[in-house]
């Protein structure tokens, strides 16, 4: 019996997200049936968002882990520690959420090692449990867990890429950048922009993701926009915000970063 107290995880506030389609729609179906799910996107498109706020929606504890190339499955799954009275087991975010019935978020799944990957397969079918072979027990899932994964596919390559054993385990959503009306609302809302500033910056966007491939490995992100729409409302003058956020974090090389001031200069010169 876990002493985790899950309400510790509650997403308590509404995040504010748009939808874009029927996206709700389907991982309610997929939650309902308990189906483990894959978010498919480019950075900055709002993956972690519709998580937190499809955690919030169902009342679910939310158990993010962001992944990287140094996790082992200790660190997912737990370990033993030393204390002052010896050993103890602490479980892993991963054991906690199984415990506990809490959704399971790996964010940028493909980043950790394939090895460590691996520990989620009995969680992802009809077992619905995770072995814990250092401590000598077997967790079965809560009814109410879920495990979500998502990554970045324009990130792939035959180095980091999901086995196809692990992704015929998982339902899959595929995320974009929004429409530019809905995009446009996004900013204004989180940034606190007018509708006619979002709007640029969502201009400025459209013409830097046609770059991709062409110089870019990835195009402005919504999350990049709402960036510069802050600053802007803190009294930043456009041109600078733009130049902080949407083409300095970019690219480095000179060319790319006169193209996109250029783009700047053309909606706020």
């Amino acid at each position: 019996m876990s002493t985790v107290d899950p309400n510790q995880y509650l997403v308590k506030n509404e995040p504010y997200y748009e939808a874009v389609g029927d996206e709700i729609t389907l991982y309610e179906a997929a939650y309902n049936a308990r189906m483990p799910m894959m978010l498919k996107g480019p950075t900055g498109c709002g993956k972690s968002r519709f998580v937190e706020h499809m955690a919030w929606r169902l009342k679910r504890p939310l158990i993010t882990v962001a992944c990287n190339e140094d996790m082992t499955a200790s660190d997912l799954v737990g370990r033993f520690l030393l204390d002052k009275d010896g050993t103890k087991w602490q479980d892993g975010p991963l054991a906690t959420a199984a415990r506990i019935g809490a959704i399971c978020y790996l964010d940028e799944v493909v980043e950790a090692r394939q090895d460590t990957t691996v520990v989620i397969h009995p969680l992802t079918d009809h077992r619905r449990t995770l072995p814990l072979d250092k401590k000598g027990e077997l967790i079965e899932a809560h009814p109410d867990f879920q495990l979500v994964i998502s990554y970045n596919p324009g990130y792939q390559s035959l180095m980091k890429d999901l086995k196809q054993s692990t992704k015929q385990r998982f339902g899959a959503l595929d995320f974009d950048y929004p429409a530019e009306n809905i995009e446009v609302a996004i900013v204004s809302k989180e940034s606190g922009v007018d509708q006619k500033t979002a709007g640029k910056l969502v201009q400025i966007a459209h013409r830097a993701r046609n770059l991709k491939g062409h110089g870019l490995d990835e195009g402005i992100s919504t999350r990049l926009l709402v960036y510069a729409g802050q600053l802007i409302g803190k009294g930043i003058s456009p041109q600078a915000a733009c130049t902080m956020t949407m083409v300095t974090p970019l690219t480095d090389d000179p060319d790319m970063r006169d193209t996109l001031n250029a783009a700047v200069q053309t909606f706020f010169g």
